[in-house]
């Protein structure tokens, strides 16, 4: 009796310890890849609206493969990569493109990543029929190939140069001539227009492949910025680039087309001022019509105008003013869509308080509001030519959600495709017949599927079950959504996670993360991968974590967005301490132990709360954080602040480097070195303000590293210091 007592005691304390839940590690999520997501990568729709293609690979090679969007059936080989080869050499495939008659491949290798959106690499052409390769051009990295309309030519950046090489005779021209680093860019961006109008490739072939559309940005009168590049050197280099800082000068843009035949270059109108800005360009069906959307530095009256690419000659088909600012890249869709019968354009507005569609003719007259409601449209996807109908994304039922939606032209027709309550974001076939979904909400990670126009589910690429196996080893807490309503009356979207084995009565400390400016929306609910483990490990150490999307955030109408205008920080920072009050009323939480986190805008948040809101925090983690605006860049910058030299007051007020003196709690203050975005600069002044107010605090700097901090070992080990940093201080 008492061995059988033993041995059950014995087979009962394995089940105990068995069925324990694992509590997440920072190994877990930097390092090992405990949590790594499977996915579909490297899309492209196919020009039948029937196939797509996309990445495949084994342990030996890597492939790109063909698939149908209706049918699970074996994929067609397109390319083998160790077929890739070129004098000899495999060729490693990081991107690609076809043309548009599907018989080449351009691939992009030995990519080099230069500010967020530019990259310089070597490309080279695979034809399918002969099945060879010949490299694009010699000597120096390229950027930014694309194939002519007629797919026999390939035109590239190189130098700040535009180039074209012709592929059946191999012949390269160089377009420009001018350029030259930190004076003159041609067919690539300035940083400044990279960074903040969200494009990087300057230039464009018209429809019938006989011209290119460029811009030339004359950086002279730029002042430049520079930091040093320790690189492991006896003596570190310096690193200098054109950064235009608020109220100071900008970069001078032209727009220019070149005729390939004639080898002629034509100025186009954009009018007398230069003190502007061209944040697009795009060739309408006509091959001899370019439309050019032009905007005052103010960003707050836009004219689109229909250039003819021969002359030069523009006229004004729209214009829009605001009292505040106009932001034309909303979402990642064009700011202009033409439909193929040459008749008509669609553009975005927020003219009636909310973003929506509008249908206007070529001259400029409007035919009809397409979409219509107290709710944002967040992308225009594409059009059914043949019905008329046209796809789009939207947050209809909620900010925080985007769903999937169709619509006829004359605004009729309105149909939600997307059931599942979460984020979609669509990728659609030629011709709109299906989309691939890609899919996820707050506690689910993202799933793959291919969907028909009309909404109805063909097939699953991916659901992540192995990696939603893996999470049910581990302690986790859900995410919760919810809202709440300030003392002021302002209703604000937040989420929350709760500490593993919660208990209503005992009294937790809130770690309060927060991105909270203009742009960018952190309570969604969609799936934030090493974000969410890394939350869901301060939970099961006995944090609460809460995020609180405060106003001046997105797709809650241009009122709501609007709202911090002339003004940053102080809206922002006054919602953060509501949500510190909100916190205090529940029994749950230790209202003197709430501490801050923020990235880059969130670290300029961060920073104003333990200062000005010293009374409400313990604590705040700033990471490349802004600590005062005349320091950042100035299309971003005056967008939301108009100049400095027109509105001092407002950038002053609430600049941190302007509160230390309030300091209280502990500050953790991290940057890199080599941050080409907000500069070091932001960290330094804050140093010296705080010195000079005898407050103490905590610096680390990561030598050479940009904005985003990565790296090798570089996340571990700073997610190792912040969460020491939590423990130790909150």
């Amino acid at each position: 009796m008492k061995c059988s007592a033993l041995f059950s005691l014995t087979l009962l304390l394995a089940g105990n310890i068995n069925a324990q839940q694992k509590n997440i590690t920072l190994e877990d999520i930097w390092k090992s890849g405990t949590f790594r997501a499977s996915g579909v990568y490297g899309l492209s729709t196919m020009k039948d609206g029937v196939h797509y293609s996309a990445f495949g690979n084994t342990d030996k090679d890597a492939f790109i493969l063909r698939y149908e969007y209706a049918k699970d059936s074996k994929p067609d080989t397109l390319l083998k990569e160790s077929d890739l080869k070129v004098d000899g050499k495999v060729i490693t495939i990081d991107n690609y493109s076809f043309s548009p008659d599907e018989s080449r491949i351009l691939i992009s290798s030995e990519t080099d990543q230069i500010y967020r959106h530019s990259t310089r690499e070597n490309y080279y052409v695979y034809d399918r029929k002969t099945k060879t390769a010949v490299a694009v051009a010699k000597g120096e990295k390229q950027m930014y190939g694309t194939f002519s309309p007629d797919g026999n030519k390939v035109a590239f950046v190189r130098d700040n140069n535009i180039f074209i090489k012709e592929l059946i005779n191999g012949k390269e021209t160089q377009v420009t001539n001018d350029g030259k680093f930190n004076s003159i860019i041609n067919g690539a961006t300035d940083w400044v227009h990279e960074e903040e109008f969200a494009f990087s490739v300057a230039y464009s072939w018209s429809p019938d492949s006989k011209k290119i559309a460029y811009y030339k940005f004359d950086e002279s009168n730029v002042k430049e910025f520079s930091f040093n590049e320790f690189n492991n050197q006896l003596y570190p280099t310096e690193y200098k680039f054109k950064y235009p800082k608020a109220g100071e000068a900008n970069s001078i843009v032209t727009i220019h087309t070149y005729d390939i035949a004639s080898g002629k270059d034509k100025l186009m109108d954009i009018g007398k001022e230069t003190d502007q800005y061209i944040p697009r360009i795009k060739w309408t069906i006509d091959p001899n019509v370019l439309s050019i959307v032009r905007m005052n530095r103010y960003q707050n009256k836009l004219d689109l105008m229909m250039t003819n690419a021969s002359t030069g000659s523009t006229n004004i088909v729209y214009s829009e003013s605001n009292e505040k600012f106009i932001d034309i890249h909303e979402g990642e869709g064009d700011y202009v869509f033409f439909t193929a019968d040459g008749k008509n354009f669609l553009i975005q507005s927020e003219k009636d308080g909310f973003n929506h569609l509008y249908l206007f003719d070529m001259s400029g007259k409007l035919v009809n509001q397409i979409t219509k409601g107290n709710w944002d449209v967040v992308e225009l996807k594409g059009i059914d030519e043949k019905t008329k109908t046209l796809f789009y994304i939207a947050s209809e039922t909620t900010a925080t959600e985007k769903d999937i939606y169709s619509i006829k032209l004359d605004g009729s027709g309105k149909k939600k495709l997307s059931a599942e309550k979460g984020t979609h974001a669509p990728e659609f076939s030629s011709g709109m017949k299906y989309y691939i979904d890609i899919f996820s909400s707050a506690n689910t990670p993202h799933t793959y599927s291919i969907v028909n126009a009309e909404g109805k589910p063909v097939r699953v690429l991916e659901n992540n079950s192995a990696l939603a196996a893996k999470l049910k080893e581990y302690n986790m807490s859900p995410k919760e959504l919810f809202m709440f309503k300030t003392t002021e009356g302002v209703e604000l979207n937040a989420w929350m996670i709760k500490p593993a084995n919660f208990d209503k009565n005992k009294k937790y400390p809130v770690f309060l993360t927060f991105y909270g400016g203009p742009g960018r929306n952190m309570v969604n609910n969609s799936f934030d991968g090493r974000d969410y483990y890394w939350h869901q490990m301060l939970a099961q150490k006995g944090y609460i974590v809460m995020c609180v999307d405060n106003r001046g955030t997105l797709y809650r109408g241009a009122e709501f967005k609007k709202s911090t205008y002339k003004q940053l920080g102080k809206l922002e920072v006054a919602d953060q301490i509501e949500t510190a009050k909100y916190l205090g009323t529940l029994p749950f939480v230790d209202k003197t132990r709430i501490g801050t986190f923020g990235w880059s805008y969130g670290g300029y948040l961060s920073s104003l709360c333990i200062t000005k809101g010293a009374d409400y925090f313990k604590t705040a983690i700033a990471v490349a954080p802004v600590t005062n605006w005349r320091y950042y860049d100035n299309i971003y910058t005056e967008r939301f602040m108009s100049l400095p030299q027109e509105n001092a007051s407002g950038y002053d007020d609430n600049s941190p480097i302007n509160h230390v003196k309030l300091l209280k709690g502990k500050y953790l203050l991290i940057h890199g070195s080599g941050d080409d975005n907000v500069h070091v600069q932001n960290t330094m002044e804050m140093v010296s303000a705080l010195v000079a107010a005898n407050k103490q605090f905590d610096l680390f700097i990561y030598p050479d590293k940009n904005h985003s901090i990565y790296g090798g070992n570089t996340r571990l080990h700073l997610y190792n210091k912040m969460t020491d940093f939590i423990i130790n201080n909150l």
